[in-house]
């Protein structure tokens, strides 16, 4: 994958009362968009001196994307941006297939009208993202779409699984969106599952979110499969993984 190079964006324009939150979110950022790469060492010194904050505030964002999984302690080097397997990705997929599947059923029977209408507008703002080609709305415009179905759903116990699990699922899906191949299809899976939904049926709503998680699935793990082992013979990671819930009767 190519690297961006890091430019002035990158610095922090300081506010006291958010700078903790500014420092997160432009480290984040910059892992989520290929600035910092899987592996690259994070040291504290020159994060400093490129966002212009103190040590704390970045010791503080690395610790808490150690939480989210972006970022790991791994030796006595320090930190550095965490490497995500291919077995990692693979449990990542399954768990976010059984979390998602879950809620779009819910989301089928429970959503009121005003739901459906912020989960089309969703949906189109994703459509004129991906034509405008940057990933970082892309990414922006599909999380949009799934804290419309978060709320919609009406369990928060399933939403706040999911969204734990929110940033490594960002980066896998950047990870599948950035290949080209991806960005058509991944759109019309989506309007297949607000098909289903509007229709009013749980079952096609639930196959729909399975098989677009299968899809991106497919597409992520064959690009690091490719990467680990600098192969094209990636057909026994990229099985169809299993199916993790019934669909919900109404």
């Amino acid at each position: 994958m190519k690297r961006t190079p890091l430019d002035d964006s990158f610095k922090v324009n300081r506010n006291p009362v958010t700078l903790r939150e500014i420092v997160l979110d432009k480290l984040r950022s910059a892992i989520m968009n290929f600035q910092l790469l899987p592996g690259d060492r994070l040291v504290e010194r020159d994060l400093c001196d490129r966002l212009g904050v103190s040590r704390t505030s970045v010791r503080e964002a690395l610790r808490h994307l150690e939480s989210e999984g972006l970022v790991e302690f791994a030796d006595a080097k320090g930190p550095r941006v965490a490497i995500i397997t291919l077995e990692d990705a693979r449990d990542l997929y399954e768990l976010r297939a059984a979390l998602e599947g879950l809620i779009v059923q819910l989301f089928t029977l429970r959503a009121k009208p005003k739901h459906i209408r912020a989960l089309e507008k969703a949906l189109a703002v994703n459509r004129q993202t991906l034509e405008a080609g940057d990933l970082t709305q892309v990414l922006d415009s599909v999380q949009g779409f799934y804290d419309v179905l978060l709320e919609g759903s009406g369990n928060q116990v399933a939403a706040t699984q999911l969204r734990q699990l929110q940033a490594r699922i960002s980066y896998l899906r950047a990870t599948s969106v950035s290949q080209e191949n991806r960005r058509g299809a991944s759109n019309q899976e989506m309007e297949r599952m607000v098909e289903a939904i509007k229709s009013g049926d749980p079952q096609a709503a639930f196959q729909a979110s399975i098989d677009h998680v299968h899809a991106a699935a497919q597409v992520a793990l064959a690009y690091l499969q490719a990467k680990q082992e600098g192969s094209a013979k990636v057909r026994d990671m990229i099985e169809p993984l299993p199916t993790p819930l019934p669909a919900l009767e109404r």
